[in-house]
């Protein structure tokens, strides 16, 4: 099979700008320095993606809709209970971010940048939260009528998920720094954090 050496150009540098962009964020990272880690001039990033705000909207992009497509999956939930379904939005949503610690770093930071991309992500990704949002919203009015979930919305569901597994992710690096873990420890730490999370979650939604 014929390789073409331009799209294997072209994925060097996005392979390489993804890296620097998660890990020093938008402001602290140069075309000129992702050009050295591909090995290639600083004109040829720019003959590619123009400006390194395209770049960096390129990569943003794809990571913010294959990081949500997965939570809001609904594919997989099909033949799960109410409970189950909750239990496998928040364990995909805390494994992601396990993969992918440095990403609601990535996204706050740069909505913060730019507000406007919210209104770009939403209206691409649109289809994918209402299907999940539709589904669960109406088996939850069920629930709550069975007696078997306290009266509250999914919303205040995905809140409560997001908050609490987003929130280990940021404190993660002062925990780790403060108590001194090693790897190991660090990695115990974040799983006995998903299951304390999930009963917290659990806990939030049984009827008073």
């Amino acid at each position: 099979m014929d390789i073409n050496p331009e799209q294997n150009m072209e994925k060097s540098i996005l392979k390489a700008a993804e890296i620097m962009f998660l890990e020093k964020g938008f402001e602290a990272t140069s075309t000129t320095q992702i050009a050295k880690a591909v090995g290639c001039n600083q004109a040829l990033v720019h003959y590619y993606f123009r400006t390194k705000d395209n770049l960096f909207n390129t990569i943003f992009e794809s990571k913010f809709k294959s990081f949500f497509k997965n939570i809001f999956d609904t594919t997989q939930l099909v033949n799960l209970s109410f409970l189950d379904k909750i239990k496998h939005i928040a364990d995909t949503h805390f494994d992601l971010l396990y993969e992918n610690p440095q990403i609601p770093k990535l996204i706050l930071n740069e909505l913060a940048r730019k507000p406007e991309h919210l209104k770009v992500l939403r209206d691409k990704l649109y289809v994918l939260p209402e299907q999940l949002f539709s589904m669960m919203s109406a088996e939850l009015e069920k629930e709550i009528e069975a007696g078997r979930v306290k009266n509250v919305t999914f919303v205040d569901i995905i809140i409560t998920i997001v908050s609490l597994n987003v929130a280990m992710f940021v404190m993660e690096p002062v925990v780790r720094g403060v108590l001194q873990l090693t790897e190991e420890q660090k990695k115990f730490l974040l799983l006995h954090r998903k299951k304390e999370n999930l009963n917290v979650i659990l806990s939030y939604l049984k009827p008073e």
